[in-house]
């Protein structure tokens, strides 16, 4: 236990060196804001560039059919490739890495509700596609399309919100229909989706596009995510592969990148992660220097200290005290000194992060800051770097305290 003696030394001391206490404080506080600020600045910048992937998944892959350039076993080339079921299947039933397929068919039309018209873009898709791309049904608005809609080639179509505010403005769209050829859909749900692009849009049954729309049966395009393909190299041989294996079906030669192209998110996403992985080892050997550089001053002004101090030690030890009370009272001021300054610099780094964020949340229109997105940081990383100088500051002053506690009282009290 600590006595009321104990805590009156300690802040005599304190009170006693200003400058020494603050420049050992500025030390400690200022290593840990720079460390804080650094790495949310890190993830901020991180943050805000995820965020331009929009609300598709980060592992989705498009595939779409082109026109060949190069000839291939007696046939010309210019000729157009058109996927269809044997493409589905192919990557539903045969490669490994798939976990989410849905065939996609756009058409834009006319639609129509009331006296309000609009070109549309109407997407044929499979139930999948809301786990390919992201989209998320607006609260208390409906569904997206199940099974059942597949089955029965049912008319139905989701509509996004900028579709519902061009043709239904302040109604309700759900259970109301929309006109398309003269075609009657019904609207089942309403859908939100981060995305750049402000045009009207609706998915509907991937069956009822085909019959529609869709003479031939193609596809304009396969969706699909995968797995276990968490590097560039993984993901460029397993393109390269599937591009093979789509071309024996197709009869085209394997190295004509214009017969078939990839829309391929995860390769993205794979390298925008590799340039911030390179980024936050960078942040992390600035930040620990910036730690170890504190580290360093608070040494050199325990030592400083503790030199100043071995004539007090002296007088102390010829007055009865025993080095180990010495040596509890300079350890406790240490701590107390290190945790208060170290706690101030956690909470300035964090409160600026914050501050810095609000800021952000209330500002988007500039567009400069759009790319960082709620700067923060682990608080248990900024705790381990408080803890980290506190015991600097503690092993820092121990040992040449613990030199200068055994120094005879006498020789100690002729020290200058």
């Amino acid at each position: 236990m600590i006595d009321l003696d104990n805590w009156i030394e300690i802040f005599n001391a304190i009170k006693k060196n200003k400058l020494r206490t603050f420049l050992t404080g500025f030390s400690i506080s200022w290593s840990i804001f720079m460390f804080i600020t650094l790495l949310a600045s890190s993830n901020g910048a991180k943050n805000g560039v995820m965020t331009t992937f929009g609300s598709r998944d980060v592992n989705s892959i498009s595939m779409m059919g082109r026109v060949t350039s190069i000839p291939f076993q007696g046939l010309p080339d210019n000729r157009k490739i058109e996927l269809d079921k044997k493409d589905f299947d192919l990557i539903n039933e045969h490669i490994a890495q798939k976990e989410f397929i849905s065939p996609i068919i756009n058409k834009t039309v006319t639609a129509s509700f009331g006296n309000n018209f609009t070109n549309v873009r109407f997407v044929g898709v499979y139930p999948d596609y809301t786990n390919i791309n992201g989209i998320k049904i607006k609260e208390k608005q409906g569904r997206f399309l199940n099974d059942m809609d597949i089955e029965e080639n049912r008319k139905v179509a989701v509509i996004n919100q900028r579709l519902k505010e061009v043709l239904y403005q302040d109604e309700d769209p759900v259970g109301k229909n929309i006109i398309v050829n003269k075609l009657r859909f019904t609207v089942v749900g309403v859908f939100e989706e981060t995305s750049s692009t402000n045009i009207e849009k609706a998915y509907i049954p991937l069956t009822t596009s085909q019959l529609l729309f869709n003479d031939g049966w193609g596809y304009t395009s396969l969706a699909f995510t995968v797995k276990n393909l968490n590097t560039e190299k993984k993901n460029e041989a397993f393109l390269k592969d599937l591009r093979k294996k789509v071309s024996l079906l197709h009869r085209f030669d394997s190295t004509d990148e214009q017969a078939l192209t990839f829309s391929d998110q995860l390769a993205v996403y794979l390298q925008t992660l590799g340039i911030f992985n390179a980024v936050n080892v960078f942040i992390w050997v600035i930040g620990i220097g910036t730690l170890f550089a504190g580290i360093v001053g608070i040494s050199n002004i325990m030592l400083i200290t503790i030199r100043e101090r071995t004539r007090e030690f002296g007088i102390r030890k010829a007055l009865g005290a025993t080095p180990r009370s010495i040596l509890k009272s300079i350890i406790l001021e240490s701590v107390i000194t290190t945790s208060l300054f170290g706690y101030l610099g956690l909470f300035l780094g964090i409160g600026a992060s914050k501050l810095f964020n609000s800021f952000l949340e209330n500002n988007r229109e500039l567009s400069s800051l759009a790319l960082f997105q709620n700067p923060s940081i682990d608080i248990s990383i900024a705790i381990g770097a408080m803890v980290l100088l506190i015991i600097a500051g503690v092993l820092a002053g121990y040992y040449p305290a613990k030199l200068a506690v055994k120094i005879p009282p006498v020789e100690a009290m002729r020290a200058e």
